[in-house]
């Protein structure tokens, strides 16, 4: 009896531990959703105004110059396709989701499109499916790593480009996006090329101000930075989307872990209190039987 109470003050122990480490991941997990989000949001603004410039420049140079100063097509380049994910696990189906969504989507393109993984297991999950990644990108630990992994994209696609004999001119994003109540939904968004529809919807967006503006300088130049800015931007509000789809969703299974913890506690906490008590209980039989068997012999 003895031997199996140790067992269970043992598993009782290993179980506490198990919860302070569910309990600390999060911790972690909440307040990294609140960095990725607040960045977001930031990002928003910044996005806005980039597009604002955009309008401008348009307006200046006419229809069609935005294709001029983004990527030539070439008739052969291939579609490039870029699909966020995460480097570890604990987050349910988020990796399984965005994989899927994409894979739906990679059936109906062209032959051979290039693809990049952000993440180990989304482009484990990218491979299997028959869709092998041509390059894979680690998921950045913090707000401050988010930002040279979008250059670090935008140089591969570029030198892509130049090794497929064209420029990429077409490129899609796909990521998992924040959904209420924690949960995520995938979606996708697509960078190039920049057509008459593209422009349409900066040329719809007004001014905020009476002051207009105007570009110091010339006019293309600043369009073409401004595409590479607007790029640039849309690649890290998808990454830091993803990643506050990531840490809502390991939040989500470290809370359902932490109350599994507590039904798994309060299940041993009880049999260990049986066994106690029963413990217990055979003790006083055995001193009770010893104490009427002792007053039976001196009578």
């Amino acid at each position: 009896m003895s031997n199996t109470m140790e067992s269970m003050r043992r598993k009782i122990s290993s179980a506490g531990d198990l919860q302070a480490v569910v309990r600390t991941m999060k911790a972690m997990a909440a307040a990294n959703i609140g960095q990725y989000e607040r960045a977001e949001r930031v990002l928003g603004d910044y996005d806005h105004n980039v597009r604002l410039g955009l309008g401008k420049c348009l307006r200046d140079l006419g229809p069609g110059m935005a294709m001029a100063a983004g990527p030539t097509p070439t008739g052969r380049a291939p579609v490039g396709v870029v699909v966020f994910g995460s480097d570890q696990g604990l987050v349910g189906r988020f990796n399984d989701d965005v994989a899927d969504f994409a894979v739906a989507a990679l059936r109906g393109m062209g032959p051979n499109p290039r693809i990049w993984a952000v993440g180990e297991r989304v482009h484990d999950r990218l491979g299997d499916a028959g869709f092998p990644p041509a390059g894979r990108f680690a998921v950045p630990n913090s707000v401050s790593a988010v930002a040279p992994l979008g250059g670090r994209v935008l140089v591969e696609v570029e030198a892509e480009g130049g090794r497929a004999g064209g420029a990429i001119t077409e490129l899609h994003l796909y990521y998992n996006r924040p959904a209420p109540g924690g949960r995520h939904a995938p979606v996708t968004q697509r960078l190039l090329p920049l057509d008459a529809r593209w422009q349409q919807e900066v040329l719809a967006l007004t001014w905020p101000t009476a002051a207009l503006p105007e570009v110091l300088g010339e006019t293309m130049p600043t369009l073409k930075a401004l595409i590479r800015e607007y790029l640039f931007v849309s690649l890290f509000r998808a990454c830091a989307e993803s990643l506050a789809s990531e840490n809502a969703s390991r939040l989500a299974a470290m809370q359902r872990a932490d109350r599994n913890i507590d039904d798994l506690l309060e299940t041993l906490s009880g049999n260990f209190h049986r066994l106690r008590k029963s413990s217990i209980d055979e003790e006083l039989f055995d001193v009770t039987a010893g104490f009427e068997a002792l007053g039976t012999d001196k009578a």
